[in-house]
C-alpha cells in the first residue's frame, strides 16, 4: 500500500497544522517548500467544488480554489460568466428534494419537489456561506495549465501568469460544457445550435424544429419549445424508456428509494419494477410514437419528462428517427421521411475535456476514463478528477462523498493502493460497464449510486482504499 500524503498538513503531535491560505489573504508559499509542506489546489467551484472545499477544511488540510467566473455554481448558475453553463431558463432538476442535498445540509421542505436551477443556486449558496468555503475562493481566476513537477507536486499557472506549486490537484471543473457535435452528410442551410447554448423558446416561434436526442435535456427544449413553435420534431437513434417524474403522486425516485434502501433489492430489480409502475402510470409509449428501446430500463438511464409523453400524444411532438442527411432546409429521415425545416438543435451531450492538462499527463478518450474509483489516475500521485461520474441516481450526495474519501487520502487517513492494484480496479469497472450497460459515450463514466457509495464509505472506515 502506498501512502502519498501521510503527514502533510499536521504536527507531529497529531494536532492540524495552520498553513497560511492565499485566498484567505495569508502571505502565500515558500516556492521551494518540500511538498508534503504545501497545500492542495482545487479547480472548479460548482456542486463538486464547494464540496471538495468543504471537507478538506474539515480535515485542516490547506487549500486554495480557483473559479474562472465570478461566482459559485457551474453549470446551476444561469447565464454564468465562466461561459460554462448549459442551464436553460425551463430547467428543473430530476431528483427530487430529499433526495438532491447535501448529507449534513438537507434542502428545506418549503422547496418544491423539484427544484428549478435558480433554487438550486439558492441551496448551493446557502450551503458555502453556512460552511464559509466562499472565503477561499478565488474568483475570475481560471486556470491555464497544471503541470506534474520530477518531485511529485504540481505546478498551477494561471490565466493571469501568476503560478503555484500544489502538492496535490483536485479537478471540479466539470464535464458537461464541452458539446459534442453528430456528424451528418450533407450541409444544412438553418440555424444550427447545440443544447449547451440553448436558453429560451423564443428564437423558435413560428418555425419547424428539430431536437436530436432523447435524454433529459433533448426532451426538457423539445416541450419548451413545441409550446410556440409551427412544427416540433424529436429525432432518436435508439429511443430510450420514458418514465413520468411523479407515480401516484410521489416523486419516481422516491419509489425507487423505497425499493432500494427499504425493502433491499437490487438496482436492476428496483428499475425494472419502475418500468412496470412506469406503465400503469403512462401506458405503452409506442402508442403515441415513441419507440420502445431494443434493450432493457437497467441497461440505460431512462429519460425522465412528465410532459413527453400527452404532448405526442397531442400532436405538439413528432418523433422521427435518427437522421439520414442534410439537405439545404429539408432534412431526410432514415425512414425515408423528408421534412423543410427552419432550426435543429442537437441535444447529443458532451466530451469531457480538460483543457488546462496536457493530453500526455490525462485524457479521457473514446469516452473512457483509467481512475482508480473513478477518481485516481494511476501513476499521477496527487490528481484527482471529481464528479466525473454519471450515476444512477443523485450526483450532489455522490460527489459529496467522493470529496471525503479525496480529503481522507489527503489528510493521511485513508491510504490509497499501488498503481497495479489501481488498474485491476480499472479493467474490472470497465468490464463491468461493457456489461451492464448500452454501448454509448453516455455510459462510459456511469456508476451504480448504491453500489459506489458503499465501497467508498467501506474504504474510508477501513482506512484504506481496495478490495
Amino acid at each position: 500500500m502506498t501512502d502519498l500524503f501521510a503527514g502533510a498538513a499536521r504536527t507531529g503531535n497529531g494536532d492540524t497544522a495552520e498553513i497560511p491560505s492565499a485566498a484567505a489573504g495569508g502571505a502565500g508559499y515558500d516556492a521551494h517548500a518540500p511538498r508534503e509542506a504545501l497545500p492542495v489546489c482545487i479547480v472548479g467551484a460548482g456542486s463538486s467544488g464547494v464540496a471538495a472545499a468543504k471537507a478538506l477544511k474539515e480535515q485542516g488540510v490547506a487549500f486554495d480554489c480557483y473559479e474562472t467566473g465570478s461566482a459559485i455554481g457551474g453549470m446551476w448558475r444561469y447565464q454564468n460568466d465562466n461561459g460554462m453553463s448549459s442551464a436553460y431558463r425551463s430547467l428543473h432538476i430530476d431528483t427530487s428534494r430529499i433526495n438532491l442535498g447535501y448529507s449534513d445540509f438537507p434542502i428545506p421542505a418549503h422547496y418544491p419537489d423539484f427544484l428549478s436551477h435558480f433554487e438550486v443556486m439558492e441551496y448551493l449558496d446557502a450551503y458555502a456561506d453556512r460552511f464559509a468555503v466562499k472565503p477561499h475562493i478565488q474568483f475570475r481566476r481560471p486556470v491555464k495549465r497544471i503541470d506534474p513537477l520530477n518531485d511529485g507536486s504540481w505546478r498551477v499557472t494561471l490565466e493571469d501568469g501568476a503560478s503555484q506549486r500544489y502538492r496535490a490537484v483536485i479537478v471540479a471543473n466539470g464535464h458537461l460544457w464541452d458539446p459534442r457535435w453528430p456528424s451528418f452528410e450533407g450541409e444544412f442551410s438553418g440555424e444550427q445550435i447545440h443544447s449547451h447554448d440553448y436558453r429560451t423558446a423564443d428564437p423558435y416561434r413560428d418555425k419547424t424544429v428539430v431536437v436530436v436526442g432523447i435524454g433529459n435535456s433533448a426532451v426538457d427544449i423539445a416541450v419548451d419549445v413545441c409550446k410556440s413553435a409551427k412544427r416540433t420534431f424529436l429525432s432518436t437513434r435508439r429511443s430510450a424508456w420514458v418514465i413520468p417524474k411523479y407515480i401516484m403522486g410521489y416523486p419516481t425516485d422516491r419509489w425507487s428509494a423505497f425499493f432500494s434502501r427499504r425493502l433491499k433489492l437490487p438496482t436492476r430489480a428496483t428499475r425494472t419494477l419502475i418500468r412496470w409502475l412506469a406503465w400503469l402510470a403512462i401506458g405503452d409509449q409506442a402508442r403515441v410514437g415513441i419507440p420502445r428501446p431494443a434493450h432493457p430500463i437497467w441497461r440505460e438511464h431512462a429519460t425522465l419528462s412528465q410532459e413527453l409523453v400527452p404532448y405526442c400524444g397531442h400532436g405538439w411532438i413528432r418523433m422521427k428517427p435518427n437522421i439520414d442527411r442534410l439537405d439545404g432546409s429539408s432534412v431526410r429521415f432514415a425512414d425515408g421521411s423528408r421534412e423543410a425545416v427552419d432550426a435543429i438543435i442537437y441535444a447529443t451531450g458532451y466530451k469531457t475535456t480538460f483543457p488546462f492538462l496536457d493530453p500526455g499527463v490525462f485524457q479521457v478518450e473514446d469516452g473512457k476514463a483509467e481512475l482508480y474509483r473513478r477518481i485516481v489516475a494511476p501513476g499521477r500521485p496527487g490528481l484527482f478528477l471529481l464528479g466525473l461520474v454519471q450515476p444512477i441516481g443523485p450526483t450532489i450526495p455522490l460527489v459529496e462523498i467522493q470529496s471525503k474519501w479525496i480529503a481522507a487520502a489527503l489528510s493521511g487517513q485513508m491510504r490509497l493502493p499501488e498503481a497495479h492494484d489501481m488498474a485491476r480496479e480499472i479493467d474490472a469497472h470497465r468490464a463491468e460497464v461493457a456489461r451492464r450497460y448500452v454501448g454509448s459515450a453516455r455510459y462510459t463514466l456511469e456508476v451504480d449510486f448504491r453500489a459506489y457509495a458503499r465501497q467508498m464509505a467501506r474504504d474510508m472506515r477501513r482506512g484504506r482504499a481496495g478490495a
